[in-house]
């Protein structure tokens, strides 16, 4: 398995489609955070999406929903967090592939999602595709006979990094971490609750906790087994304690 990142101009998306004309009028930046669910038909979603200027309550935006789905052709749209000091909002966002999207899903058999980084601004828009290596070779192959321009940026065999071994997370839960770190619950202060965080996630609150410790015990076994440890008998002392010889 690999991922690879591609670098578009954002005017070539918005000429077949991909990105609704008119929306970097709007809004600055786009940031994928999460594909919860990919399918030939739709997607699923997790999105960043940075304003142009205040953002609306979520009331006006609960008031506007419909027109708003309508004119990006989404199927439903959820509000999970307003982040006014960054003109952020974290949306959930349910859309029907377009038939660019769903060519590349029948060439690749379904064997590619869309990770992080996958970010779109006025200029430039960076993609970035985890899947079976053959799958992906088929998507860059198609992308050329289709005239797109596309520049390359990363290949890589390790998308998740860190060792392989006993303490590898789990796919599970790399997608709670990863949904969990985008969602600030890991932030200071923390932007979101565990109880937010589990209905974004399909989890009761005691089953996403138990899940999280789990995986947070992983990474902090793998932490400790590649960090050389003091000689037996010594307690490392803070640099802040130490005194001058």
């Amino acid at each position: 398995m690999k991922t690879i990142s591609f670098r578009f101009r954002t005017a070539d998306l918005e000429a077949i489609g991909l990105i609704p004309p008119g929306f970097f009028s709007r809004y600055e930046e786009v940031e994928l955070l999460e594909t919860l669910r990919l399918e030939r038909g739709w997607r699923l979603q997790l999105l960043r999406v940075r304003r142009r200027g205040p953002l609306r309550t979520a009331a006006e935006l609960a008031r506007e929903s419909l027109r708003i789905r309508r004119m990006y052709g989404l199927e439903s749209l959820e509000l999970v967090e307003r982040r006014p000091r960054t003109r952020d909002y974290i949306l959930l966002v349910r859309q029907r592939n377009p038939p660019e999207i769903a060519r590349l899903l029948t060439v690749a058999g379904g064997e590619i999602t869309p990770v992080a980084p996958f970010r779109a601004d006025p200029e430039h828009t960076v993609a970035t595709f985890y899947g079976d290596e053959v799958a992906l070779r088929r998507v860059v192959a198609r992308l050329g006979r289709d005239g797109m321009p596309f520049q390359v940026l990363r290949t890589s065999g390790r998308p998740y990094g860190g060792p392989s071994g006993s303490e590898e997370l789990t796919d599970r839960q790399r997608s709670i971490l990863s949904r969990a770190w985008a969602l600030g619950y890991y932030g200071v202060p923390r932007r979101t609750s565990l109880t937010r965080l589990a209905k974004v996630t399909g989890q009761s609150p005691p089953a996403l906790s138990k899940m999280l410790r789990r995986a947070e015990g992983r990474l902090v076994a793998r932490f400790l087994a590649t960090t050389e440890a003091p000689p037996r008998g010594e307690v490392p002392v803070p640099s802040d304690e130490r005194g001058a010889d």
